[in-house]
């Protein structure tokens, strides 16, 4: 017998709906253990009582030897779901979920300009730089972090970074570092927020330009082109996309909040599909039309055996048999 049947009963799959929804797992002295989300509870249920012993289903049978009962939630649609699924981890946080778990980790970078100097942060912590205009939430530490550090490395060849003293290091919070610079072009703050809310890259193509005439720069191309691509790289994964997802939404505010980001791109993810699959049945709908096409319907029905029969070579048709066709 499976463990899930040993477990939860053999006949527990008949009474799972087949419906969109959230399932919710505990263990033997009753802790949440795990959350997740379904389009259809029962298929997806099932899969943990046909897990086999690869790497890929790893996780699902961890899932079944530790969990002793599972619940579960109807909702009204898959989105309605993945809402409620990511409610529930980031207010109980069940130790076997761990996307979306962290919202306090996404980062966001922020400015500050104060006479001739500018102040870059990147942060976890936005309540610590009220006094920056701060950009995100961002949903990769690993992207926006290799970005903020590249984008420091470079502007070191265009502006005259300060000298942080021992004490400043006990005033930034944790996760959190500031850099400042003097002298750097006047206007390249605005560029800059520009290129933080995914709305331009011309600040990365000023500051290319302005690399040019620095001998040093020219004589570390290969490290100076790969701190570019970095930086290109977080306008494309996390600005201009969260900077798409708010504009797809109507999302009010800026920045967007920690906790609010997943639930902003669940619903861009949801508009976009809609959007895409409403285009391309009109595209079907429109070359139907132009061709002169029969109905979708009626392209798909099955041919009865006549018109396969009509469909054949005429050298392979065949006719009843005749006495004529024999000689005397």
């Amino acid at each position: 017998m499976r463990i899930f049947d040993r477990k939860f009963g053999a006949d527990f799959l008949a009474g799972v709906p087949r419906e969109p929804g959230i399932y919710r797992m505990y263990d033997a002295v009753g802790a949440l253990i795990y959350v997740g989300k379904a389009r259809n509870l029962r298929r997806r249920l099932a899969q943990y009582r046909t897990t086999r012993r690869t790497k890929k289903d790893r996780k699902r049978r961890a899932l079944v030897r530790l969990a002793e009962r599972i619940e579960w939630q109807v909702c009204a649609s898959e989105l309605e779901a993945s809402l409620t699924e990511i409610g529930l981890i980031q207010a109980l946080r069940p130790r076997r979920n761990v996307a979306g778990a962290f919202p306090f980790l996404y980062p966001f970078i922020g400015i500050q300009t104060d006479g001739a100097d500018t102040r870059f942060c990147l942060t976890t912590s936005p309540h610590a730089f009220a006094g920056f205009e701060l950009h995100g939430a961002f949903r990769s530490r690993e992207i926006t972090g290799e970005a903020f550090f590249a984008l420091m490395r470079l502007l070191r060849f265009v502006g005259h970074p300060t000298v942080r003293r021992p004490r400043d290091r006990f005033s930034v919070p944790r996760h959190s570092h500031v850099y400042v610079f003097r002298r750097l072009p006047r206007d390249w703050s605005e560029l800059w927020t520009a290129l933080l809310r995914g709305a331009s890259r011309e600040a990365l193509e000023q500051l290319s330009l302005r690399l040019l005439e620095y001998d040093g720069a020219c004589a570390r191309s290969a490290a100076i082109h790969a701190d570019l691509c970095a930086v290109d790289r977080f306008f494309d994964d996390e600005a201009s996309a969260l900077a798409k997802a708010i504009t797809a939404t109507g999302y009010v505010g800026y920045p967007v909040p920690q906790r609010d980001r997943d639930a902003l791109f669940l619903r861009y993810r949801d508009l976009h599909a809609a959007t895409m699959h409403g285009a391309a049945a009109g595209r079907l709908i429109a070359l139907t039309r132009s061709a002169n096409l029969p109905s979708i319907t009626a392209s798909f029905r099955p041919a009865t055996s006549r018109s396969r029969e009509a469909r054949r070579p005429p050298s392979r048709r065949l006719r009843p048999l005749s006495l004529h066709d024999h000689p005397p």
